[in-house]
């Protein structure tokens, strides 16, 4: 079997579980059971995305519902040195997946796991990558001019402190998973329209500019052509950074007015539509050289069917060659003269 552990929460959000969502999604043909270390995300994979998940207390507890011959894909920061070593050991295959500039690949006695991470370049025990679920790889008419993703939690409530000290009346705000009904209240007066995080997908795609905390939304955002820009929290890693740098996507310390989108986004290429797009080039490469192999074959077939009959027609030639001259010699010996010359 094959089991998925990501870190979400209260306090940590929801990036890694949209991670986890993207490679689900491609490996649709493969049975997934995702861990999650919140109960409440747990219920909602199951009446959502129809996903078997089931909430566990610390990644230490995984082995209690994975066994040795299981597969786990693993995306946390939960884990001690000596947990990681017991994983990699413990699971037939490990799969890490990793936001660190400066990780590493981790080899306990002769197994080593296998890293996702978008700082590594592609090797026998890495990928460089870093998963984006399939269907913000599309072109939308934008009719949302700004919107805001604050996030998944704001356990602390930064964005309320925000936004009393800011106009925000042309911005739309999508709600995080995590935030509680007395807060939302508190936010509603404050933005043009406010969407529940159940619309979070149909809203990021349409919208042209979004300003969000969440790295994983700034690259959904780049990759269905709108225009992301990242602010960085006080309650954030910045192991991203330079990864969003590299797309020319602005990193704001605070919520500003005083910016300006740039021009020249990089585009985020869909790298397994590439892959397919590869495939189905080797395929049409595979087809056309198995097509030429079965014309050689069959002119190979000809020619040999030629030498044959041109075998079997020399054959007769000279067999026929040999009976005219078999019979050449018997005229011969019957019109000579027993004796004397003939005249």
């Amino acid at each position: 079997m094959i089991f998925y552990y990501v870190k979400t929460g209260h306090r940590f959000g929801l990036e890694n579980f949209r991670r986890a969502i993207a490679i689900i999604e491609l490996l649709k043909n493969h049975k997934i059971t995702l861990l999650t270390s919140d109960y409440r995300i747990a219920d909602q994979v199951q009446r959502e995305f129809k996903i078997e998940s089931y909430g566990i207390d610390a990644p230490a507890n995984i082995s209690q519902v994975a066994n040795r011959d299981d597969i786990l894909i693993y995306d946390s920061d939960e884990h001690s040195e000596d947990l990681l070593a017991e994983m990699i050991k413990y699971f037939s295959k490990f799969i890490r997946i990793s936001t660190l500039e400066n990780d590493f690949i981790c080899q306990v006695d002769n197994t080593t796991e296998f890293l996702i991470n978008p700082y590594f370049e592609n090797s026998k025990y890495s990928l460089q990558a870093l998963p984006i679920r399939e269907k913000f790889f599309t072109t939308h008419n934008k009719k949302y001019e700004k919107t805001l993703f604050f996030g998944d939690d704001d356990y602390k409530k930064y964005l309320l402190e925000i936004v009393k000290n800011s106009n925000f009346k042309d911005t739309n705000l999508i709600l995080g998973f995590y935030y509680f009904l007395d807060y939302e209240d508190k936010l509603k007066n404050h933005f043009n329209q406010v969407f529940e995080n159940e619309d979070y997908d149909e809203v990021i795609v349409n919208s042209k500019i979004v300003k969000t905390s969440s790295a994983q939304t700034a690259l959904e955002t780049l990759a269905n052509g709108g225009k992301p820009i990242y602010i960085q929290r006080k309650d954030r890693s910045t192991n991203l950074n330079n990864f969003l740098q590299q797309f020319n996507i602005p990193i704001l310390d605070l919520f500003s007015e005083n910016y300006s989108t740039p021009k020249n986004y990089k585009p985020l290429n869909n790298q397994n539509k590439n892959n397919k797009n590869k495939q189905k080039k080797n395929d049409q490469n595979k087809k056309q050289n198995i097509k030429q192999n079965e014309k050689e074959k069959q002119q190979q077939i000809k020619m040999t069917k030629d030498k044959k009959q041109a075998e079997k027609l020399l054959k007769m030639v000279m067999q026929k060659e040999k009976e005219n001259k078999q019979k050449k010699k018997k005229m011969i010996q019957i019109h000579k003269p027993k004796s004397g010359k003939f005249w």
